[in-house]
Formats: structure tokens, sequence, C-alpha cells
């Protein structure tokens, strides 16, 4: 099942401007650079940041996601013509060989069943050319980031053009590890409305992780830190060989 924050379509609609600052990517777009791919595939690709800040450097991208209603918001945005959109995962894609995928932000925790994770990781080899690279970021466990998902220091409201004043905040439901559930409130001043989004996140282990990876032949070429999350985050830097 898709969270409710990308595949409703009022949710999904606001979804980037709940969240504007996407520093975050900046790192994922300098490895593009360095490794300098030239086909990427971004798995979650969401409402599409990632993928057509990528096009923008003249790369070829293929954003593939099960939201339908964040494909949609993706669509509209300028250059969305020159990403190939896929409604779906990458448990399931069409022939590629590309340089370089991806999965950004919460994208690998949010695969939280195992076979499904398993799935991607194979999907997403057989997507690789030989030596392209697989990297994505996941939370380390140890860090304990679910300690900060309160109402008290989420909350807040923004102004959005065309929507008015929304109100948002999270709240913890339950930690049963490696599995974590949390719950986004989101309420619409223009007419009152209210709506939620339940995600579940898994929490790996960073040693779980590189047998994962070493189990679907890849090479572990490097496990660095999130730049903008300093030892909060496991980045996976894995290759095709």
């Amino acid at each position: 099942m898709t969270d409710d924050c990308f595949a409703h379509p009022r949710l999904a609609a606001i979804y980037d401007p709940l969240d504007p600052d996407r520093s975050d990517l900046n790192a994922y777009l300098q490895m593009a650079d360095k490794f300098e791919a030239q086909r990427v595939l971004d798995i979650g690709c969401g409402t599409g940041v990632f993928a057509l800040l990528l096009v923008d450097r003249g790369i070829e991208v293929v954003g593939v996601d099960p939201a339908q209603a964040s494909i949609d918001v993706a669509r509209t945005k300028p250059g969305s013509e020159r990403v190939r959109w896929i409604c779906g995962d990458a448990t399931s894609l069409p022939p590629l060989q590309v340089d370089l995928a991806t999965m950004t932000a919460n994208v690998a925790q949010e695969i939280a069943d195992p076979q499904t994770w398993q799935k991607t990781l194979r999907g997403a080899h057989e997507a690789l050319r030989p030596g392209g690279r697989l990297i994505f970021e996941t939370r380390d466990p140890a860090r304990r980031a679910w300690q900060e998902w309160t109402r008290e220091k989420s909350y807040r409201v923004t102004q959005i053009p065309g929507v008015g004043s929304v109100e948002s905040w999270v709240q913890l439901i339950e930690v049963s590890m490696p599995l974590v559930t949390f719950r986004w409130t989101y309420r619409f001043a223009a007419d009152g409305q209210v709506l939620t989004s339940d995600s579940t996140l898994r929490f790996r282990e960073r040693d779980e992780v590189e047998k994962d990876l070493d189990a679907h032949g890849y090479v572990v070429d490097d496990i660095r830190n999130a730049p903008d999350r300093p030892g909060k985050e496991f980045v996976f830097l894995a290759r095709r060989p």
C-alpha cells in the first residue's frame, strides 16, 4: 500500500510546498556528475524533484513510483516531458541499461516488506549496465530518529498558493523494531478537511544491508554519511560488476 501523502491527490499536490528544502539531493547530483551518469533510474521518484534536476543536466531519466497521484503532479512540471515516467516499482521494470539507480530520502526504508526489498534490489541490478551503480540511504537504527517524531517538534502552518493555510504534524504510532509506524495529519483551513497518512519505515542495520547487496551480486564500494544528516544515516554506493 502506498502512503496517502503520496497517493491521495490533495496531499500529493501539497507535498513539495510542505517540504521545499531538498538540499539532501545535492549529494546525489554530485555523485551523478562524478560517475558521469548518462542514464539514471530514479526509484521512488515521487513528484519528480530529483528526476527533473537530472534532466536539467542533460541526463536521460526514468522515474518510477507506485503512486499515480505523485506521478500526475510530476507530469505538470516544466521539463517533465523529458522524463520517462512509470507508475509501478522496481520489481517489474522494462528492459533498461542505466548507469545509475537511486533511492533518495525515505525510499529504501519505505520498502518495508522483506520480499519486496529483495525483489527491488534484484530489479535494480537487472536495470543497471555492468559497472553501473546503485546509491541509496537508510537511517542508522542506533540513532533512534523516531524519538523526534512528535507533534510538539513537527507542528507547523504552511501558506500554500492556491490552497491556503495547511496545518501539519507527525505523531509516532508504534515502534516494533525493525518497523516504526507514524502518522502525519493535515488540516486544510479552506474547508476544514482533515486528512491523515500512515507510514511504516524499516530500519535496517548496516551489516544487514551489506549482506543483502552481496546476495544480489553487488559490490559495495563505499558506505558514507549523508551530508545533510551526518552520523545519522548510511549512504550505500553499490556497483554491478
